[in-house]
């Protein structure tokens, strides 16, 4: 067994002592008035309740969203419960208008804080929309949808004239 040095003592002490005031120093700075991480994406969220509660939300949300995007897709049900453009219009920022952006942001501050990644928006609009469509194709005036519809009724038309 090695017995310490005075001078290894003291290279730990002082680092001991650097470690001490960095932490005392974070807990001034905290106690000086800085919202939490929690308060802060909180700050913007509009109305009074969320459509489940907050634990459970916390922990079943992207069971949610799923589900709800599995109803949509495969089956055409759209709903208001659950669905992503409601999650977005109430937790956006008032300060970015966003839920990410930077982690004082509702979604990207709350994955950061517990470590998992936020994948939703590598598709999805960050912020919300003032248009009725949220996705191009489900837009019935422009997008995706409008321009097939409108091809296929031509083509249709096309078709029933040849064929008189």
């Amino acid at each position: 067994m090695r017995i310490p040095t005075i001078k290894t003592m003291g290279t730990w002490l002082a680092s001991l002592a650097v470690v001490l005031a960095v932490g005392a120093s974070s807990l001034a700075v905290a106690d000086g008035g800085a919202k939490s991480p929690r308060e802060a994406m909180l700050e913007g969220v509009k109305g009074d309740k969320c459509v489940a509660p907050t634990d459970d939300m916390r922990r079943n949300h992207m069971k949610y969203l799923k589900h709800h995007r599995d109803e949509t897709m495969h089956q055409g049900i759209r709903t208001q419960q659950f669905s992503l453009k409601g999650c977005i219009e109430c937790h956006a920022s008032p300060k970015n208008n966003s839920v990410v952006g930077t982690n004082q942001n509702f979604c990207q501050g709350c994955h950061a804080y517990t470590g998992v990644k936020l994948d939703c928006f590598e598709c999805h609009a960050t912020k919300p929309k003032a248009t009725a469509a949220f996705h191009p194709i489900a837009g019935q005036t422009g997008g995706l949808a409008a321009n097939m519809r409108k091809e296929m009724g031509s083509a249709q038309s096309n078709v029933a004239g040849a064929a008189q």
